[in-house]
């Protein structure tokens, strides 16, 4: 699976979001080693600690089906009136990359794209370099 193709369901995914109180709507994309890809979007709640981000809905959904082996996911967002292009670059935020820690190996591919033209390729270890993993438990 290429990066624009992962790029492209993110976007398709940010499609569903909801995001009535702060407008600002993600789509992700997560691709499984297997090659399946599940997607996910964000969902706020009026208490907002409540919300759930695009990228650890694709990952529930994922690990919900059984999967655990994951390489790397797409992540697209910003206003919902902001089209493809329109949009900054933005990074998964604390507890979403913590989720990929849980699941994933330093090596872990995350790309954040505002289009297909402009985007980052980074690694888990790159975003998040010191963070806490079941081996710390060990």
């Amino acid at each position: 699976m290429d990066e624009i193709s992962l790029i492209r369901q993110a976007f398709s995914a940010r499609q569903n979001a909801y995001a009535p109180y702060s407008g600002f709507t993600v789509g992700a994309a997560l691709l499984c080693v297997d090659g399946t890809i599940y997607t996910g979007a964000n969902i706020e709640n009026a208490a907002y600690s409540p919300s759930l981000c695009a990228e650890r809905v694709a990952f529930a959904k994922a690990i919900n089906a059984g999967k655990r082996s994951f390489t790397s996911i797409a992540v697209v967002g910003g206003k919902a009136e902001l089209g493809e292009g329109q949009i900054d670059l933005f990074y998964p935020c604390g507890v979403c990359r913590q989720w990929m820690a849980e699941f994933c190996q330093e090596d872990f591919t995350i790309i954040v794209a505002s289009s297909e033209d402009k985007f980052g390729v980074y690694s888990l270890k790159e975003l998040l370099p010191y963070c806490f993993s079941p081996k710390n438990l060990l």
